[in-house]
């Protein structure tokens, strides 16, 4: 499997990040807006209060990458987080890479002070819903709702 690491994104990887994520987009169909993801590029990259974007290193090869947004619950006593995004290229995809990556997250989240992650999954995402079932996710009979306030 090799060394799995993450390493957070800087300004130097904006093109390969962007790429990244037209390529994430890409699976579902979802509109990609460069302008839009290069400004949230940025911005999360410079903004610790928002979250991290770490890319994901097999040795020296960036395989994808994974974005940890923050935010706030009195449910979960304190900070809380989101993966709002998570993607693994096409060849580094069904080898375990998944559960070694979120373990990784895990880690980092707790020394963050995050204490509950949450996450989004396609329900048509078999791989996807089997590896956070697996990795310790579950449903907690709610829906997650959605209203868009800025385009």
């Amino acid at each position: 499997m090799g060394d799995i690491s993450l390493i957070s994104a800087g300004a130097s990887v904006k093109g390969e990040s962007l790429k990244m994520i037209e390529d994430f987009y890409s699976i579902d169909g979802y509109p990609f807006i460069p302008k839009k993801a290069e400004l949230n590029f940025k911005e999360i990259i410079s903004s610790d209060h928002l979250g991290k974007f770490w890319l994901i290193k097999k040795e020296a090869q960036t395989i994808g990458y994974i974005i940890l947004a923050f935010g706030y619950s009195f449910e979960y006593g304190g900070r809380d987080a989101l993966i709002d995004e998570f993607f693994i290229k096409e060849p580094y995809r069904g080898e375990g890479l998944g559960t070694v990556v979120l373990k990784q997250v895990e880690q980092k989240a707790k020394k963050l002070g995050v204490n509950a992650i949450h996450l989004e999954v396609e329900n048509t995402n078999q791989a996807g819903n089997r590896l956070y079932l697996q990795s310790g996710f579950s449903g907690n009979n709610r829906s997650l709702l959605t209203k868009k306030l800025k385009q």
